[in-house]
């Protein structure tokens, strides 16, 4: 426990006091012919050590060593190597929340219920269109020209037969060509960069250092390689806004699920350090989302598993979760083999039963 390191230890303030309160109770000392008038008395004599002892009682105490076996609790909690900022980080998460809460959740529902659905499909195409050509550069400098192809041919039957990317005309008959999201912290992460420490920024949300040098950087391929009106605040501030709104209306089941978990900031570090691992591995062909995904972010789904109640990177860290807990029950040595069941003993058999002969008596003759 901590501040009692020493608990199952006999105080020292209690020897001082039960000391103190047998010697007050003492008949008081004759005061001899030869001695002072003027010096204190036996009792103010015993007051004074026993005020010395319990003012010393407690610094005694905290100076003792732990006794042998004993365990000492500290308080301080280290935090884990991947995200050694959690307490700035949990901070800002508790802070985003109470904002969703009250301001980001109301008006993203004020969104989708005030916005017909086709012209936000409308907004979310054209966002979508306007990020392909860095996707296509990021599938080249992944050494994946196919990809890349495909994504430009997208770019284009989009841009000119879907009025501007509004439509998404490329994922149908007879194109076929899926939407597949790339970009410079996919690149680095195909190429062996680690993710560095996890971040949970406002306005950003859960990121890491790679992934948010990388949006950064995608974000502003658009303006300066077009300039305007990408780059004026006019523009970019509310298709920035309509995207994430769009992006929290589609996640909603997904926050508030983890938001139910029993340490949620943990769980959604976990959820978004997985999804991570899982985009990275489908570039190498490898993990769920090898053949593509439906949404993007934490909550990413398999294709074909759109439906699913949890993403696949929430899937696997409830895959981990339970390993973990049965390997803490397991025994710690291999499981001794059972014993076969061996057959019952015969019964023993009975007893022979006596036999009597009758031998006749042969008596001599006198």
């Amino acid at each position: 426990m901590v501040g009692a390191p020493h608990e199952g230890r006999f105080p020292l303030s209690a020897i001082a006091l039960l000391a103190a309160a047998a010697l007050a109770s003492a008949p008081p000392a004759e005061v001899s012919p030869g001695s002072d008038p003027a010096a204190p008395s036996a009792s103010a004599q015993t007051e004074r050590p026993a005020q010395e002892a319990a003012s010393a009682a407690k610094p005694a105490q905290e100076a003792l060593p732990p006794l042998a076996g004993e365990i000492v609790v500290s308080g301080a909690i280290k935090a884990p190597p991947e995200d050694p900022l959690a307490k700035a980080n949990e901070t800002s998460y508790e802070i985003l929340q109470s904002v969703d809460d009250k301001f980001v959740g109301p008006v993203a529902t004020g969104y989708e219920k005030g916005v017909p659905r086709p012209l936000r499909m409308a907004l979310r195409n054209f966002i979508r269109n306007l990020r392909e050509p860095v996707a296509a550069a990021a599938f080249l400098l992944e050494l994946k020209p196919g990809k890349a192809m495909e994504t430009v041919g997208r770019f284009g039957f989009n841009s000119t037969i879907g009025l501007g990317g509004t439509i998404d005309v490329a994922r149908s008959k007879p194109f076929n060509l899926p939407y597949r999201q790339n970009g410079l912290a996919n690149v680095l992460g195909y190429y062996g960069v680690g993710p560095g420490p996890y971040l949970f920024l406002p306005l950003v949300g859960p990121t890491t250092v790679r992934d948010l040098f990388g949006l950064v950087a995608d974000r502003l391929v658009v303006p300066l390689a077009v300039g305007s009106p990408f780059n004026k605040a006019w523009y970019a501030i509310p298709i920035n806004t309509l995207d994430a709104l769009d992006y929290r209306n589609e996640a909603d089941e997904d926050f508030r699920r983890l938001r139910d978990a029993a340490d949620p900031y943990s769980t959604y570090r976990r959820v978004y350090l997985q999804s991570r691992i899982d985009q990275i591995e489908a570039l190498h062909g490898r993990g769920p989302l090898v053949k593509g995904q439906v949404r993007y972010g934490p909550f990413a789904r398999p294709v074909g598993d759109a439906a699913s109640a949890v993403s696949a990177a929430e899937k696997r860290v409830i895959e981990q979760d339970d390993k973990a807990a049965d390997a803490a029950v397991a025994p710690a040595g291999p499981a001794a083999p059972a014993a076969e069941p061996t057959a019952p003993a015969p019964p023993a058999p009975p007893p022979p039963l006596p036999v009597f002969i009758a031998e006749p008596v042969v008596q001599p003759i006198p």
